[in-house]
């Protein structure tokens, strides 16, 4: 999958482009059902399956104090669609300048000129151009005049809902990981280089990696049950979310301990998959008690895993 920094950048016409066009953080189920509607108009016509994204976050730029916490990385984004059959990836930096286009100059300059775009695949909910004045009609209208054709993908339900970032987020702040896994169509992961903590776990025989997710959302505080991704090899984990109130620790870490493992990985690349919260987390009365706890709970998690192979 090529990756192309901005419109303007793309050399030479594109065979009968089919674009998808989203933030799409999460890549969620309703994001996957967009961006392969792109891909299947492409494969129809023989064309180039794209995706249109934007970086930053479009409300970094208009409203920074509203700006969600992420679900997916730029690098991860750029991961789970490309699984998706996604030929070419167009990120168009996102700034003052881009968000005050009206919505015929974004299709003018942006889809026709630049792309030569022949299908559009949005969400039901899509919006675009300054003040997101752009709806879905004046698109179609803007395709009739321009020639592409224009298809809106309908919500995805999960348990009779429909599937969002929001309801994700909120899904994961509660600690919810399964039901957040069910609206991805996949485990949510934290990935991040592993960095020194307060050394408390490998003091009581439990050494742990801590992850620093960056800007990413970490899931609400407690012990899961996790799969931790090492230089393509999986291994079975338990994960605690929290502020290591035992030590009167003040810093919210996320801490793996990888089981069966025991290779020296700090400033290396890790990713840990949630795949179930196994209980909140406690303060002990000490230390003793904490690493009696943490057997159990890995013992808990090894038996989860072996049953959610992944």
């Amino acid at each position: 999958m090529k990756i192309v920094r901005g419109s303007k950048n793309i050399t030479g016409p594109l065979s009968h482009p089919a674009v998808a066009i989203g933030n799409f953080d999460g890549v969620h189920l309703g994001h996957q059902s967009v961006v392969r509607k792109a891909v299947e108009q492409a494969r129809r016509n023989n064309g180039v399956a794209a995706v249109l994204t934007f970086e930053p976050h479009p409300l970094k730029i208009l409203a920074p104090e509203k700006v969600p916490p992420l679900l997916t990385t730029f690098r991860k984004k750029m991961e789970l669609i490309e699984q998706c059959g996604i030929d070419m990836v167009i990120c168009e930096a996102f700034d003052r300048r881009f968000a005050g286009q009206e919505p015929e100059e974004f299709v003018e300059e942006v889809l026709v000129k630049a792309i030569g775009v022949k299908e559009v695949a949005v969400g039901f909910d899509y919006a675009f151009g300054k003040g997101r004045q752009g709806t879905i009609s004046r698109l179609r209208e803007m395709g009739g005049k321009w020639d592409f054709a224009v298809h809106v993908v309908g919500p995805v339900t999960v348990d009779g809902r429909p599937v969002s970032s929001s309801r994700i987020r909120e899904a994961l702040d509660a600690g919810d990981v399964e039901s957040a896994a069910r609206y991805l169509g996949r485990p949510y992961s934290l990935e991040g280089a592993v960095v020194k903590g307060f050394r408390v776990g490998g003091g009581i025989g439990f050494p742990t990696a801590n992850i620093d997710p960056g800007e990413a959302l970490v899931p609400g505080g407690g012990v899961y049950a996790v799969y931790v991704a090492h230089k393509n090899r999986r291994y079975p984990g338990v994960a605690n979310i929290g502020f290591n109130p035992t030590f009167r620790g003040k810093r919210l870490s996320v801490e793996a301990h990888i089981l069966d493992f025991d290779e020296q990985i700090y400033g290396q690349e890790i990713e840990a998959f949630f795949i179930k919260r196994i209980r909140s987390e406690i303060e002990f009365k000490s230390a003793d008690e904490l690493a009696e706890q943490i057997r159990k709970d890995a013992a808990e998690a090894k038996t989860l895993l072996a049953e959610r192979p992944f």
